[in-house]
């Protein structure tokens, strides 16, 4: 069974950092890609973030790119996606995902 447990979300505020983490098992990362999600308030689809494949190369999407930052310890099958510059727009749940497969989230609050 695979399982994701995201951590590390907060209240921050604009310009502010975070660093969330996604502690996997049920599977080697070093062998699958891997994802960071979210959903927004007011918008019914899930939003792509960042990807990290099992060879560590990234693909980022929207106002992510250049902002945040995803990365993976295979070694401790950790996932992590260090969000800096954060906007009010960031607020939302983040999810860890290996497609399609999502945890619980992790609650990212951004006040100006």
């Amino acid at each position: 069974e695979i399982r994701l447990v995201e951590s590390g979300g907060g209240l921050v505020h604009s310009g502010g950092f975070l660093t969330l983490s996604c502690k996997v098992s049920g599977l080697s990362i070093d062998a699958y890609d891997m994802a960071w999600v979210r959903e927004v308030p007011g918008k019914v689809e899930i939003e792509w973030i960042a990807y990290i494949r099992a060879d560590g190369s990234t693909t980022y999407w929207g106002s992510a790119l250049g902002r945040f930052a995803i990365s993976k310890n295979d070694a401790q099958n950790m996932v992590y996606l260090q969000m800096n510059n954060l906007k009010p727009e960031d607020t939302g749940v983040y999810y860890c995902s290996k497609p399609p497969t999502r945890g619980r989230g992790t609650q990212v609050t951004v006040r100006s």
